[in-house]
């Protein structure tokens, strides 16, 4: 079975600071033991940079600490993730959490201060709306629970 997992959470350098946010080897090893991981950037998917200035999404839009409006892009990356997701078959989605693409369940507000609220990034938002199971990286042990539940199937 295929996984679609942020990049950033393998440590693949694509975070808008240009640095990774690697999950603990041991875990991405127990996925690795599950799963086929397929890695996804929707924000260098939708054309970013990286580095690229930090974004946060507030009422329906995305946008970048610079004031620039980067919702195109978001959007856009949103839909190649779920180009991705199709064309290898992904049930799941492991996500960045809080992330303004990859979020699920809560994001930062759009005030680039830090705080959260409750919503879902570009990308989570358009892979949930077409039945992919959202994961962040604190609810491994609850994906892997929902595989072993699909095998008992």
């Amino acid at each position: 079975m295929n996984l679609l997992i942020s990049g950033c959470l393998l440590g693949l350098c694509c975070r808008y600071d240009g640095k990774e946010k690697p999950l603990p080897l041991e875990q991405i090893r127990q996925l690795q033991s599950r799963f086929h991981l397929i890695p996804v950037c929707p924000e260098q998917l939708g054309g970013l940079t990286t580095p690229r200035p930090p974004a946060e999404r507030r009422a329906g839009r995305v946008m970048a600490s610079d004031g620039i409006d980067v919702t195109m892009q978001y959007q856009k990356g949103a839909e190649e993730a779920l180009k991705m997701a199709r064309l290898f078959s992904c049930d799941f989605a492991l996500l960045k959490e809080r992330s303004p693409s990859c979020g699920f369940g809560r994001i930062y507000d759009g005030s680039f201060s830090k705080n959260l609220t409750d919503g879902n990034g570009t990308a989570a938002d358009l892979l949930s709306q077409n039945g992919i199971r959202i994961f962040g990286e604190s609810q491994i042990e609850m994906l892997l629970s929902s595989r072993n539940q699909m095998e008992q199937k």
